[in-house]
């Protein structure tokens, strides 16, 4: 039997802070390499969709600063209805910094504005001055293993929730410095500050996506394995620095 999934890159064209289109490029060569045909498709600001939210089996969407923020908040919302029909369907989407406070309920910049949220979630940011920077240790929520997960954290905003987190802060600061927790999990949507790009350096964590999207469009049990040893000793090395 022969497998596909198609994915969806969106606002990749200006929300790649920090490398976050590697995301994308990862999800595809582990796909690749597994023979499972990877097909993208991309939407961007006043893009027309050309793509059924049906037909989807994993987004991704990347981190940006406030300005684009603000500029995809307002296009994004044109989405909202789908993109909640969506993840409450269980549709598996992955959403790094900024494009995770967009998920949210409110979020106030630097300045104090009001910016444009989906409101799809109970979430709440407020940016400050004083930006949370620097390489970042969790241990994941998921009960994936390896259990950390390493990443770069740059942000001013201050996140917080009631929802499942991502991990438990090891190192580093989180979704605001004080709870000790990093990101969200809800069904299969995860928000995360974690840049870097995070998959490359966590490919368990895309391994997890690429599973959850063949078991909703194939009802399989498990995905092919792969020989990560390199990936997995660059990730030891960084786990070992921040311990």
């Amino acid at each position: 039997m022969s497998f596909e999934l198609n994915v969806v890159d969106m606002y990749s064209d200006i929300l790649n802070i920090y490398g976050d289109i590697g995301n994308l490029k990862c999800i595809k060569k582990r796909c690749e390499w597994r023979g499972i045909k990877f097909n993208q498709k991309s939407y961007s600001v006043n893009h027309d969709m050309d793509f059924d939210y049906d037909d989807i089996d994993l987004i991704l969407i990347g981190g940006g600063s406030d300005r684009t923020q603000s500029i995809v908040s307002n296009d994004l919302l044109k989405q909202r209805q789908d993109l909640e029909n969506y993840i409450e369907n269980d549709g598996v989407i992955l959403t790094i910094c900024g494009s995770y406070q967009m998920f949210g309920n409110e979020y106030y910049d630097v300045n104090g504005d009001n910016i444009s949220c989906l409101e799809i979630f109970d979430i709440k940011t407020t940016s400050q001055q004083d930006r949370l920077i620097g390489d970042i240790l969790i241990e994941n929520n998921l009960g994936l293993e390896p259990k950390e997960v390493v990443g770069f954290e740059n942000h001013g905003g201050r996140t917080f929730h009631n929802y499942k987190s991502l991990g438990k802060v090891i190192s580093g600061h989180g979704n605001n410095d004080e709870d000790n927790n990093e990101g969200m999990i809800y069904k299969n949507f995860i928000g995360t500050y974690l840049h870097g790009p995070f998959l490359p350096k966590n490919p368990h964590i895309a391994d997890y996506l690429i599973f959850n999207a063949m078991e909703n469009k194939y009802d399989v049990d498990s995905i092919e394995e792969l020989n990560d040893e390199i990936e997995l000793k660059a990730h030891e090395v960084m786990v070992n620095r921040l311990k």
